[in-house]
């Protein structure tokens, strides 16, 4: 309990402060004409967020016994465009990937729900840095409101469109939504240690910014156990964090914006998605057979058969 407080403290005070600068820089920012001057206003930002990162590794590198064990981010570039897919288990998840690819990649942005732009610094400050900002709405308000489909997705077509000329690192967890036994038992899912993963989110990043990625990275997180809460990774219940990440090759076909309508090209990157997310599971597995934790997990499901779909009309 000591521990959790003392670190909750610390990791408060760092976001305060340099939340603060950035929210004072952040007015130049409201005035800045765009283009040249736009832009270096925003890497000035991105560079306080950075060492808003560095102070939160401090802290927890100081007062969590935490082992890490992180593979596959040599060779990665800060200069370069990255989309990251990643799996979702607690809120701890975000400091788990600062921490891996900490000045391996360009700062990393990712999608923030609109609700939170209000959350005192944490929401101005996500402004201010040009992360992605998505409205959801529920499928009863969808029903009534037809119009709003497909409204969250071309949020994310016009945060892309900002993106071109900085180099940016954007986070995408594709499952939506933390993992639990409960969500993971009401979805059916496939696989053993995962949700289903959304492809809508991916496929508008590599639409609006296809052209321009030089890579796709699949970023797994492990925790022994592999479910933990936010408070007890702060309080130092969690002796090891494993990551691991790989570099993909994207088909050529899908970094155009054909991947955004339905179609054929959307149906192959789910498969391919599908792909990535069975070998993720596989790693999972490993990890959680190791930390001897598998039996509070379902058996592992049988593959899913491929439904095909009704004929397209040509």
């Amino acid at each position: 309990m000591l521990r959790g407080t003392v670190v909750l403290l610390l990791l408060s005070l760092n976001l305060m402060f340099w939340g603060t600068l950035v929210l004072l820089l952040s007015l130049f920012k409201l005035v800045a004409p765009a283009g040249v001057v736009r832009r270096r206003v925003v890497l000035l930002l991105v560079a306080l967020g950075e060492r808003w990162v560095e102070g939160n590794n401090r802290i927890v590198g100081s007062f969590l016994p935490i082992q890490w064990e992180i593979e596959g981010i040599d060779g990665l570039r800060r200069d370069a465009r990255y989309l990251i897919f990643a799996n979702h288990i607690s809120w701890a998840d975000i400091f788990v990937v600062f921490r891996a690819l900490h000045r391996r990649v360009a700062f990393i942005r990712f999608f923030i729900k609109q609700e939170l732009i209000w959350l005192p610094l944490v929401g101005q400050a996500a402004w201010a840095m040009e992360f992605p900002f998505m409205k959801r709405y529920s499928a009863d308000y969808l029903a009534r409101n037809p119009e709003k489909r497909g409204k969250d997705l071309e949020t994310t077509r016009r945060a892309c469109e900002r993106y071109r000329l900085i180099p940016v690192a954007i986070l995408n967890f594709l499952e939506g939504t933390r993992f639990t036994l409960d969500k993971h038992a009401e979805q059916d899912s496939p696989y053993r240690y995962l949700l289903r993963p959304r492809a809508g989110g991916a496929a508008f990043v590599l639409a609006s910014l296809g052209d321009q990625l030089d890579g796709v990275l699949d970023l797994t997180i492990a925790y022994p156990g592999h479910v933990i809460t936010a408070w007890q990774f702060i309080s130092g219940r969690v002796p090891l964090v494993r990551v691991r990440v790989r570099q993909l090759q994207v088909p050529q076909e899908m970094l155009g914006a054909v991947v955004a309508e339905p179609g054929a090209a959307r149906d192959r990157l789910k498969a391919w998605i599908h792909e990535v997310w069975m070998e993720k599971d596989r790693f999972l597995e490993s990890a959680v057979s190791a930390a001897g934790d598998t039996e509070r997990f379902p058996a592992r499901p049988s593959p899913p058969t491929p439904t095909p779909g009704p004929p397209r009309q040509k």
